[in-house]
């Protein structure tokens, strides 16, 4: 392991990522009709980052929160977080970094913003299916709870994660 710079690189950058995660979803900027936490901002910029192994920070962070440290939204922790109706969003971080990742490993911009808006695609598909199924909400009480409110916001979100990608070497 000694000299491996690939190896060393991918370990703090993940430390990075969790950090930046973790203290994404302490910031709350006030915004209409709900708050923006920047989880997925650095979810996505994890992804521009590191690639395929954005999934390593994104994962650890999802099992560090599980099991008990206080990293979720204003320093909530625990399984029953992910058992609970927001635990879905959670979840779909984790695709969502590892396509925004090999969307990354190409040069062309267009597969870029295609990485992005895949992501979030992903993080709603997942965060809506799970509200749907631990609340038994229908379909369009989960969209209009799950995603519509969030929409704008996310997209200000993505757009600043590739405005960020592409001024990082």
């Amino acid at each position: 392991m000694f000299g491996d710079m690939k190896r060393s690189r991918i370990i703090a950058l993940s430390a990075a990522f969790i950090a930046l995660i973790a203290l994404g979803s302490w910031v709350s900027v006030p915004f209409f009709p709900v708050p923006l936490t920047l989880q997925t901002l650095f979810v996505l910029l994890a992804g521009a980052v590191m690639h395929r192994y954005s999934v390593i920070p994104v994962t650890l962070y999802i099992l560090l929160g599980a099991l008990g440290l206080p990293l979720f939204h204003n320093g909530i922790a625990g399984i029953g977080i992910l058992l609970g109706p927001t635990g879905g969003y959670l979840i779909g971080f984790i695709p969502a970094a590892l396509i925004v990742g090999l969307a990354y490993e190409t040069r062309a911009d267009r597969v870029h913003v295609i990485g992005l808006a895949m992501a979030t695609l992903i993080i709603y598909a997942c965060g809506i299916s799970w509200l749907m199924y631990s609340t038994g909400m229908g379909i369009a009480a989960a969209l209009a709870m799950g995603m519509l409110p969030f929409l704008l916001g996310d997209v200000i979100k993505a757009s600043a994660a590739y405005m960020i990608a592409k001024r990082l070497p």
